[in-house]
């Protein structure tokens, strides 16, 4: 039928894309396949060059780790080195007093003052001495120095001596006769203890431990009831 009697027919005509649009319409598999292409030509560039770097990282890391610990080892050595004596870590020295009982001297370090002494100077040390009726005597300190010859032991620095029956005295230096098992000093002490407390210009242990005298001006707190446990 016509289009002038004002009727349609069953079939309608689709308008026609121009030339610009059909031109630039995006075609979905050919342009994915583009893509593809490109990323595998990459990929056989990309490939062989991280494998050749994994390769040379793989053989040239232990020689780079050697380098690292000659180097940290030659630092040590060269600050070890700078005395003929090098310093020894954790020392301990053992012996016997005139009496046959042990003591032991330790430390944190030791270092020799002179290469023509038998003296060391040590850090932290720490002497251990055992008594005659089987207690001990511990002395400690922040610095001292130890005449392995003359067996004297001279501390320094917050010194604190402690007995196997409960005493404790803070002092800020005290010598030692490892021989004899003596100690003094003429710092003003501090102490405590089973009986009470105490302040004191000095002090002096003799006996194997057995007796401490306190010298110079002297105050003794003792604690209640203590008079019927020393009798």
């Amino acid at each position: 039928m016509s289009p002038e009697d004002g009727s349609t027919s069953g079939l309608e005509a689709k308008p026609r894309e121009s030339g610009y649009a059909a031109a630039f319409a995006p075609s979905g598999p050919r342009r994915h396949s583009g893509v593809y292409s490109q990323f595998v030509v990459l990929m056989k560039f990309a490939l062989p060059v991280i494998a050749i770097i994994l390769v040379v990282l793989v053989v040239a890391w232990p020689h780079l780790k050697t380098e690292d610990l000659r180097f940290r080892i030659g630092f040590a050595a060269l600050k070890a080195s700078e005395a003929e004596d090098p310093s020894m870590v954790n020392p301990r020295y053992l012996g016997t007093d005139s009496d046959n009982q042990a003591y032991t001297v330790t430390a944190d370090l030791a270092r020799k003052l002179s290469e023509n002494s038998a003296n060391v100077e040590l850090e932290m040390p720490k002497a251990d001495l055992a008594l005659e009726d089987g207690t001990w005597l511990v002395l400690t300190a922040k610095q001292g120095v130890y005449g392995r010859g003359e067996k004297i032991l001279d501390l320094q620095g917050n010194v604190i001596l402690y007995h196997d029956s409960g005493y404790e005295f803070l002092t800020e230096k005290a010598k030692i006769d490892l021989d004899t098992s003596v100690a003094a000093g003429n710092d003003p002490v501090t102490g405590q203890g089973p009986f009470g407390e105490l302040k004191a210009e000095g002090f002096r242990l003799v006996d194997k431990g057995k007796t401490i005298y306190f010298t110079g001006k002297s105050r003794v707190v003792l604690y209640p009831g203590i008079g019927s446990t020393l009798k």
